[in-house]
């Protein structure tokens, strides 16, 4: 049976949406690997560094979560931590395209490791952090979608 299972993704920056499947996870296997990944072909607002240190503070309390940065394929990362299960978040319909293309590419680069796909809860489904930096630039009230650390940090970087 695994227990280990790795949630990677950009986190640029984390949300609500990020958290809720990060404590959906935390109930389903007993050491979560939240991996943030060093990706700069989607050119991240934030730095590894600063995202890094938004989701420590962000999941600070939660047991059995560690929050690592990564560089390279993810699937070679897992197997390094002896990782069985990636998760990814679905939020809409638009979404599943991508990530069936991703976890099977995942699965013919590495047939060892599986796939699981959570769900948000309803309220976070929408929430991208692409609509969120747009936002942001326009000054709207980000309070219900990231924590106030985050929409600060935020603020600071897109408004001058």
């Amino acid at each position: 049976m695994c227990q280990v299972a790795i949630y990677p993704g950009t986190f640029d920056p984390v949300t609500y949406g990020h958290i809720d499947i990060i404590k959906r996870a935390q109930e389903i296997f007993s050491d979560l690997i939240v991996a943030v990944a060093h990706n700069p072909h989607k050119k991240p607002l934030f730095s590894l560094k600063e995202r890094v240190g938004m989701i420590k503070k962000a999941t600070n309390g939660l047991k059995g979560i560690e929050i690592v940065e990564f560089d390279g394929l993810v699937v070679e990362y897992a197997r390094k931590r002896k990782a069985k299960v990636l998760i990814r978040g679905l939020r809409m319909l638009s979404d599943f395209e991508y990530e069936f293309q991703m976890a099977l590419t995942n699965r013919k680069l590495a047939s060892d490791i599986e796939t699981i796909f959570l769900m948000p809860h309803e309220s976070y489904s929408y929430l991208s952090s692409k609509l969120l930096k747009e936002a942001a630039s326009l000054g709207a009230d980000l309070s219900s979608f990231v924590p106030d650390f985050v929409e600060k940090a935020l603020k600071n970087k897109l408004r001058p």
